[in-house]
């Protein structure tokens, strides 16, 4: 049963952030771009905040990358974030300033993460394409003071999010959104929106008789609970499970013997996994040892487009299918800011992570932009930003992502489908590249007790 997108998110960061008195500085125009927009006086720019000297804004990007369960988990992020730093820089900066930035590894821990937002607190203005999923502590961030010595909160401009709290928190600002309403978040069950919209396709490409398994990360509980909100979605959509298995990123092969045995059991033709990169080869070549038979769709999310997934993978992962928020990397022809991504990031180091990181450096900029716009370089602060993201209703990052609204938190109904050919990812849907899926009807709203579990 399909859904709609619905008003149901609260304006909760409207309400908290009250709106800075209009400056008499005013600038030419606001760049879509990302780059700096530049006052028509002769103000120069000083300290407004912490992080912001006259010359530069320190940025800090925190993320899980040394971690023995994960190695260079969420490396992409890290390239993002830097890569826009320079693309932007090359355009001359934001407010008239440098953008400098702090890479703090937070390493897969609890306390190393609680540490690493208090040195971002400490030290940079804002966190861009912060991925790191043990933020099990917001209040740090929420209390983190300015310049002044005044809470008004870090700016926490995040690509991964898990913790329920993190994702509802007024200062964490998301390229993809959370999938709880969370003005929900205190019901029992919750209320989610996921989007669903690729059940569609398949059905329309396979047949209505799509049914099979469900393969959730058992390591981390807030990740596995983020991919039941997808998964359900699905079977909502009337892509029904027959057996679903938590299963550990770190099993070996081995492990997936009795799940590819109760495939074949119950003529399983659809296979979802939620699991890491490595988890989703482990399956394929497990069904491959096995001569597994009459699968019809393979899917897996996001993390799964990675040429990591391919090279591990070779044969045995073709006909894959992964969803993707953005545009295929392929694509640079039909949008210059995914060519200037690939080019700045590096086309090596490019992945899922890392585009959204450079997606919430745009969306930083945008911010700044639009203060610079009202009330000049010196006008930038941490304040000031929350009150132009909490404006931000349709944000697309140039055309790299589906349009999203920022603001209110809600999940996009846009998407693309792409499909491992030949050793490669390409598009399948929409046929047009450039182009997003963006029905209405793709997320579904669907209520769910992920809390109590």
């Amino acid at each position: 049963m399909g859904g709609n997108v619905t008003g149901t998110t609260t304006k909760r960061m409207r309400a908290r952030w009250s709106a800075l008195a209009v400056g008499m500085v005013l600038v030419v125009g606001v760049s879509a771009t990302g780059a700096g927009a530049q006052s028509s006086s002769k103000e120069k720019p000083t300290a407004t905040d912490i992080g912001i000297t006259a010359k530069e804004i320190r940025v800090a990007v925190i993320a899980d990358v040394e971690t023995p369960l994960a190695p260079g988990l969420f490396q992409g992020s890290v390239y993002g974030v830097q890569g826009w730093a320079k693309y932007v820089n090359k355009k001359g900066g934001l407010a008239g300033r440098k953008v400098v930035v702090d890479f703090i590894d937070s390493k897969l821990n609890a306390s190393d993460t609680r540490n690493a937002f208090i040195k971002a607190c400490q030290e940079d203005f804002v966190v861009i394409g912060a991925s790191a999923l043990f933020v099990n502590n917001v209040s740090d961030i929420e209390t983190c003071v300015n310049q002044a010595g005044v809470a008004a909160g870090l700016p926490d401009f995040a690509v991964v999010t898990t913790e329920l709290d993190q994702q509802c928190s007024p200062t964490t600002i998301s390229v993809n959104p959370p999938q709880i309403i969370c003005s929900t978040k205190d019901d029992s069950p919750q209320t989610y929106q996921a989007n669903a919209g690729r059940a569609a396709y398949y059905q329309k490409k396979f047949g209505k008789n799509l049914h099979g398994v469900y393969l959730y990360a058992s390591d981390i509980k807030a990740a596995n609970n983020a991919n039941r909100a997808t998964m359900t979605g699905m079977q909502e959509e009337g892509i029904k499970a027959d057996q679903e298995f938590d299963v550990s990123s770190r099993a070996p092969q081995s492990a997936y013997t009795p799940i590819v045995q109760a495939m074949k059991e119950k003529g399983s033709n659809y296979a979802q996994s939620g699991a890491a990169q490595n988890s989703t080869v482990a399956l394929r070549k497990e069904a491959k040892l096995q001569g597994l038979q009459g699968v019809k769709v393979w899917d897996c999310t996001l993390q799964c487009y990675d040429k990591k997934f391919i090279e591990q993978g070779g044969a045995d992962v073709e006909g894959q299918f992964v969803a993707l928020l953005f545009l295929p990397f392929d694509e640079t022809k039909t949008n210059t800011m995914l060519a200037d991504f690939i080019k700045y990031t590096g086309k090596d180091k490019a992945d899922g992570f890392g585009i959204q990181a450079w997606a919430s450096g745009l969306l930083f900029a945008e911010a700044v932009n639009a203060t610079v716009a009202q009330s000049g370089v010196n006008g930038v602060n941490r304040e000031a930003i929350f009150t132009e993201v909490a404006k931000i209703n349709e944000f697309d990052a140039g055309g790299m992502l589906g349009k999203t609204n920022v603001a209110d938190k809600e999940t996009t109904p846009c998407y693309a489908l792409v499909q491992v050919k030949g050793g490669e990812f390409k598009r399948v849907w929409p046929t047009k590249a450039g182009t997003f899926d963006c029905k209405a009807s793709n997320v579904v709203q669907l209520k769910l007790d992920l809390l109590s579990r």
